[in-house]
């Protein structure tokens, strides 16, 4: 894929989760071409060092480094992020981008686990009941989506404050804004990324980070293709999304390329469109939430944050530094 340069990139290091292939691969392949350096976290160990080793290898160069990351956990997010300071001095652009879609559906799915009956079914559906079937399931996809997106962030926040600053963008989706009726549980998942993207008003005041969100469209990945290739009588969405117009991958890589770039965007939601790239545009809150009595009580509200957001990352920075 041919990337459109952005020089203002080079020599940056970006953090990346989820990347061994598929979308995270795609913005990796698009920062190296602009002479970044990367470091790429996921439980793919494989595919994940390949990857490395193929960029490091056209290089002639060590310009990028893998580590086996589960997201779920802070201990595998900060060995991450620590990796980047430690192979290249810094962070300076992260994507939140691990997720899964498996139990996406959970509205008439059973309340415990049953084994018994799982491997009384054929072969071919083992996976279809096994998605289905367990506390964990219900559990993970919160877990992968939403928990581990806002953990990384804030081991991205403590790197990024002592770096000076940064860009992160978290991988939210259409379902972040929109709902379709068979993903239930992926929407409440990427509706919870886009509410956290919106919470950090504050923070380039704060310490100069800026957080975005990147909400595609259907893109072909191998998500994409297993649901197409999905039981259409078991998942009738399958239908609908093998025939609707995908988003494209390069279009995905602008639009974290202008969010990464464009240091006026934050707390943007960006969709990415089958025609293109949209802003999302913030609800507007109600005027009952504050009359004109409170217009100085507000005025006065926002450096008091962003005064007590400094002294929070100060002790924060204080705390990582003695746990490390």
């Amino acid at each position: 894929m041919v990337t459109k340069l952005y020089p203002t990139l080079d020599g940056k290091v970006a953090v990346l989760t989820g990347a061994a292939r598929g979308i995270g691969k795609a913005v990796a392949d698009a920062l190296i071409e602009n002479n970044c350096k990367v470091v790429i976290g996921d439980i793919l160990e494989k595919e994940g060092q390949e990857v490395v080793d193929a960029y490091n290898e056209k290089a002639g160069s060590k310009v990028a480094a893998f580590i086996r990351t589960d997201v779920t956990k802070y201990s595998d997010n900060i060995a991450l992020f620590k990796l980047a300071e430690t192979e290249f001095g810094g962070v300076d652009i992260a994507l939140m981008n691990a997720g899964i879609a498996t139990g996406a559906d959970s509205m008439f799915t059973p309340l415990d686990g049953n084994l018994e009956l799982i491997l009384k079914k054929e072969m071919a559906q083992i996976i279809y009941h096994l998605s289905y079937n367990t506390d964990a399931t219900d559990d993970r996809i919160i877990d992968i989506n939403t928990t581990a997106v806002i953990k990384g962030t804030k081991v991205a926040l403590l790197h990024m404050a002592k770096r000076g600053g940064g860009s992160i963008v978290l991988m939210a989706s259409m379902a972040g804004l929109y709902c379709a009726p068979n993903l239930s549980s992926y929407n409440a998942s990427k509706h919870a990324v886009v509410g956290y993207t919106r919470s950090f008003q504050l923070m380039p005041s704060i310490c100069n980070v800026r957080v975005n969100a990147l909400c595609p469209f259907w893109i072909d990945t191998e998500l994409a293709a297993h649901i197409r290739n999905s039981d259409y009588e078991k998942a009738s969405h399958a239908k609908v999304i093998s025939r609707s117009r995908y988003a494209t991958m390069e279009c995905l890589v602008e639009g974290f390329m202008t969010l990464t770039t464009d240091e006026s965007r934050n707390t943007q939601t960006l969709k990415v469109l089958p025609d293109g790239l949209e802003i999302e545009p913030s609800s507007v809150a109600p005027d009952s939430f504050s009359g004109n009595a409170d217009r100085e009580t507000l005025a006065e509200f926002f450096p008091a944050a962003v005064a007590a957001g400094k002294r929070a990352l100060a002790e924060a920075l204080a705390r990582y530094e003695q746990q490390q």
